[in-house]
């Protein structure tokens, strides 16, 4: 149970720490915003889907940290599960913006949380 919980608290540190740093990217989002020609709905989705993405990364983090302290906590299957979320979104932001850092670490932390998920081998 050892490599499961160590996999577990790498991807919760990937993940907060990726959290933080969308969150301290914000202004220079907002800014961005404020200065393009975008409709007020559309500026306001952006700024709150930004947030909203971070708030994700920092919960998703918390999540796989506790299951990593508190293994009976969550199964291999719900935390294979929860490894999706970052996964999907490294997929689409392949898709819309290319390879850059922040979409090699979603990619990292939802591998080594699905593995920790598969080794665990809870069922569910």
């Amino acid at each position: 149970m050892r490599l499961p919980r160590i996999l577990l608290f790498a991807s919760a540190g990937v993940l907060a720490l990726g959290g933080l740093m969308h969150t301290r990217a914000f202004p220079k989002a907002s800014s961005a915003v404020a200065s393009s020609a975008l409709p007020e709905f559309y500026g306001g989705s952006l700024k709150a889907l930004w947030l909203i993405d971070s708030a994700t990364l920092i919960v998703l983090a918390a999540v796989f940290f506790a299951a990593g302290a508190r293994p009976a906590l969550a199964s291999g299957a719900v935390i294979v599960l929860l490894a999706m979320i970052p996964a999907a979104t490294a997929v689409l932001l392949y898709l819309f913006i290319g390879a850059f850092l922040p979409a090699h670490m979603l990619l990292a932390a939802a591998l080594m949380a699905a593995a920790a998920g598969f080794l665990t081998g809870r069922p569910t």
